[in-house]
This record gives C-alpha cells, structure tokens and sequence, in this order.
C-alpha cells in the first residue's frame, strides 16, 4: 500500500530508579525491541494507531517482565488489580477500565469500551463487562510477584512502591521502580492513538486508583498523544499528559511543550516519565527519574533511552 505518512511508534515498559547489570539491560532492550518490531510492521500493513497501540500493550501485558497484564504487582491486601485505558486521537475518544482483576488483558476490556456509552468502570463494572463478554478468568500472578508480596509484607510494607522490571534476581526487581507499560503510534494515515497499562504500584491502599486510566496518565488528539509512567500521583497532580498534548493542540511544537512540561515538574519534585508523538511524526520522551524504558521507530530505525542520561530532561528522535 503506499502510505499518506511516514509511521512512528515509541513504547515504554516503566521507569525507575536503576537497572542493574548489561545482562538486565540487554534483557529489556530485547523485550521491548521485539514490540517496537512487530507493531511497526502492523503500522506499515496499514492498521490503524488504534489497533496497533492494542497489539503492543498486549504484547508487553503478556510480558511478566512488566508491571502490567502478567507479571503486575500485588496491593496490600496480596491481590492483583489492573488499570488500562485507550484513547483515539481521531475521534476524541478516551476509555478505560480500573482496578480489574483476573483477566489476560486490560487492554482489550478498553478497547471495547471506546464504541459504548459508558467509558471508564471501575473494579465492579469492569468485572461485570468482562463476565458479560465471557472473557476467561486469568491469573497474572508470577513467582517473582509473591515473593515481592511477602517480603515486603514481612518488612511491614515500608518500601513506597514495588519493583517495575522482572529480573532474574529479586534484588533487581526492587531497584527498578514505578512501572506501567504504554504505546503511542502515528499510523499511515497520518492518526495518533495512546495506550497505557499497569498492575499498579505495589503494596497499595485498596482501591487506590492510578493515573494509567486517566487523561493525566494517557492522552491523545490529532495533534499529539502521551503515556505516562511514573509514580501515579505526581503524574495525576501535573496532569502530565493532558497538559503536554494541550500545549501542542495550542501550538507549542512538542519538543517545547515537553521541554516545559519537564521543567516544571523537575521544580515540582515530581518522579515520572514520559513518551509522546505529534502529528507531524516528531518523537519525544522525557524523565525525571534515573531511567526510563523506552524504545521506538523513527520510520528508518529503532532506538531506545535505556542509556540515555537524560541531563537535559527531554530527549527526541526526529528522521
């Protein structure tokens, strides 16, 4: 098919504070170029932003590596709840799902929900639609997960989060924080589309709600989309992607919209990242935490920001 534009793609699996070891470096480079390759190749097949940001957040849902899907963390009370949302740059459209349990994929649950009249449900109405779609019942619970849960249990839950990335080793789980998986993707007709995904940030209150299921957290128009991942209330008390895809809709061009986005936050003493894509194919994606676990696809090539310092706050890729 020939294409009206040129499409691009940025992932995430999380951020947090450090990834210990080249082994645990190469490790998620491989998981996440894996996904950047197969959803790309769906973006030149000519599927929608939409459908592509669904495959890759089912891909790294499916990854028990990532905090989101399998592999999610477990809350206080030792259960596992999820949140996703999905929003169509196109048509405007946001959709979402939060604090559902026992189920493969979050993700689709909001996917189906961008066609109905109700789009964001909470724990008790997300499980009644996935019973009402006979969605088989799925346990996202992995080793690694438990024995997080009971340590931390045993340390009377002082750690403020739990670990984002499933290494090999315990120890490297918990020093990398912060975690939700998240897609943005400008497909061949020139539309953008936002996913984000999470299993939550660990040992939590129940019923705390994250920012992955709102406009704060996962934001797109036709201008511009952002996923967000990070510690879930700085990102709710920034509204850290709505605020940075408003800047573009106003005309800031995306490098200054994240550039001023960061800033603030940096001032703020917030601990987040973010990715982002505009309209025009630019890409972008910015820290304040010591990493972020990105990768993309300028149209040419794939790269990542699993080494990248992030001195300046907000890093781009522009082919």
């Amino acid at each position: 098919m020939k294409l009206e534009v040129q499409p691009k793609l940025i992932i995430h699996g999380g951020a947090g504070s450090s990834l210990h070891g080249k082994g645990g470096v190469e490790a998620v480079r491989q998981a996440l170029s894996t996904v950047v390759e197969e959803v790309y190749s769906l973006l030149i097949e000519g599927k929608s932003a939409t459908e592509a940001v669904v495959r890759g957040c089912q891909l790294l849902e499916d990854n028990p590596r990532f905090n989101a899907g399998t592999g999610s963390v477990l809350q206080s009370d030792g259960q596992i709840r999820m949140s996703a949302s999905l929003m169509d740059g196109a048509s405007g459209r946001f959709s979402g799902v939060i604090n559902i349990s026992r189920v493969k994929n979050p993700i689709d649950l909001a996917q189906f929900l961008q066609t109905s009249p109700d789009r964001v449900l909470s724990d008790y109405g997300s499980a009644e639609l996935a019973r009402e779609l006979q969605v088989p019942s799925y346990n996202a619970l992995t080793d690694l997960r438990l024995q997080e849960w009971i340590q931390e249990r045993q340390d009377n839950f002082k750690s403020p989060m739990a670990g984002v990335v499933a290494e090999t080793e315990l120890v490297e789980a918990s020093n990398a924080r912060r975690g939700t998986i998240g897609i943005v993707a400008l497909d061949a007709f020139g539309k953008l589309a936002a996913g984000t995904s999470t299993g939550g940030k660990g040992f939590e209150r129940i019923g705390r709600v994250s920012d992955s299921a709102m406009p704060a957290g996962n934001y797109a128009t036709s201008k511009a989309g952002v996923s967000c991942t990070g510690i879930g209330e700085d990102i709710i008390d920034e509204c850290l992607a709505a605020k940075v895809v408003v800047r573009v809709t106003d005309g800031l061009s995306l490098k200054e919209a994240m550039q001023r986005s960061f800033v603030e936050a940096l001032e703020n003493k917030r601990d987040f990242g973010a990715i982002a894509l505009d309209a025009d194919g630019a890409i972008a994606w910015g820290k304040t935490s010591q990493v972020l676990l990105a990768a993309y696809h300028d149209g040419e090539k794939i790269g990542d920001t699993l080494e990248w310092t992030g001195d300046e706050l907000v890093g781009y890729a522009n082919s």
